[in-house]
Parts: structure tokens; sequence; C-alpha cells
């Protein structure tokens, strides 16, 4: 029984003492394929890291490995500061090379055409005929105030300015120009009056959401075109027993 005990364990050390030897060799190999060889620090993407992510969250998600210079990437990251603000714009895998290209600042990602709505609110799209939308003319950035008219059981309705100095983050299909030659006397009237159908995007908070989507579904929303210093004051609800009565002037 001891000499199974004495073989068993005189076996399980020759094991250790040859896993050992064979981890120095291969270090020792590694390190004479390198010798005489420039070397460089890289930074490798060690876990998945998704589309979005923010460069200060990339501390444990990469690591650095030496490599050959000529095995590094032009463009590489040599340190994560470098990044600072910024964020992945593609999912990146374990094992390439941490680049520059692949991030970029957040405001650099809008498309083209749009603006970000304002912090804490959402985007509601509104399908508007270019009347209801100030003749078309409206683009990303405009501020604009929302009008609702709703029509009443008694065949009458309500009309109302529910909401002011709402931001427009994009705006979709421009009006259609009219053909030359279909007979329109641009020189006596002015630019033909657009045809097409725009899609008008605004930044809402989930509240004011709520009443421009019932205003949709409802009835019918009109914009209007609300720049800097136009005075919203003294606006109400206004119905057949009460629109005539107002001082306009």
């Amino acid at each position: 029984m001891r000499r199974r005990l004495l073989a068993a364990l005189a076996a399980l050390l020759l094991a250790a003492t040859g896993a050992v030897v064979l981890l120095a060799y291969v270090r020792g190999a590694d390190a004479r394929a390198l010798a005489g060889v420039q070397t460089v620090d890289v930074l490798v993407v060690d876990q998945p890291v998704p589309e979005g992510t923010p460069a200060q969250e990339l501390t444990e998600l990469v690591r650095t490995e030496r490599l050959p210079a000529k095995a590094a990437v032009e463009g590489r990251v040599t340190d994560l500061d470098q990044l600072a603000g910024q964020v992945a714009t593609a999912d990146l895998q374990p094992g390439e090379q941490l680049l520059a290209a692949r991030f970029a600042a957040p405001e650099d990602l809008s498309v083209p055409g749009t603006v970000a709505p304002p912090e804490g609110t959402s985007e509601v799209s509104l399908l508007l005929e270019p009347q209801r939308a100030v003749g078309g003319r409206l683009s990303a950035g405009d501020s604009v105030g929302v009008h609702v008219s709703l029509g009443l059981p008694d065949g009458t309705g309500v009309t109302h300015s529910v909401l002011h100095r709402v931001l427009v983050t994009q705006v979709q299909g421009a009006p259609a120009p009219a053909s030359e030659g279909e007979g329109t006397d641009t020189a006596s009237s002015g630019s033909a009056a657009p045809s097409a159908s725009l899609l008008v995007t605004l930044g809402l908070r989930p509240e004011a959401a709520e009443a421009v989507v019932f205003g949709m579904e409802h009835g019918t929303v009109w914009l209007s075109l609300e720049p800097e210093g136009v005075d919203t004051t003294g606006t109400e609800v206004l119905s057949p027993g009460n629109v005539y009565d107002k001082d306009y002037s």
C-alpha cells in the first residue's frame, strides 16, 4: 500500500515538474522569437464591446499585449485617454486591436438634417399636409407651436394652442416643386404651392406627446413657426361661442 502511495506521489511530482519545464520553454521560445525584434504595446479587445459603449467603460473590456511593431495596426489606440468622450461606432470582438477609427463623439453620429431632441424628451412624428406645416418651410432646429382642433358631438368644434416652442428634430419628404411647363406663372404668382406631405418629427416630453397624438387621432393638428421673441400668451380654447368675442388687434 505504501509503495503504491509513493509511486502516485512520484508520478504527481514528475507531472508538475514537466508542466513547469514546458511553461518555461514556451516562455523562452516567445522571448527568443522576439529577441532583436522591435515590439510595441497594443490595446486588444478582451470582451465583446457593443456599439455605443462609452470609452470610459473600456477599462475592464480590453487588455494590453506586446506585439512586433510590424503587427501593430496603423491608427491603434495606445491610451484610453485618446478616446475621452467618445463611443464605439460598431460592435468590437475579442482579439481585435483597439482602433481610433472605430470611435466617435456622440454628436458626430447624428443623421444629417437632424438635431438631437432635448434631454428628457422623446420624438414623435406627424404626417402633415404642407399647409398644416407652415407651407412646408419647416426644417430641423425650428421651434413650432402645436394647435389642435377637435370636433364636438353637436357638429361644432374647438381649437387650442396646446404647446409652444417645440423643437423640430427632423423634416422628411420635402414638397415636390412644380414641373417646368405645367402652366404655372411663377413670375406673377410666386413659387408653386407644395403638394407633397411632410413627416415632421418633434422632440416632446411624454405628457406633451400624449396631447399631440390625441390631436392626430381624434382631430387635426396645425404647426406654427415660433421663432425667439414670439409672444405666446393670451391663447385660450376657441369655440363657436367665443371665437369672435376676443380682441385680435
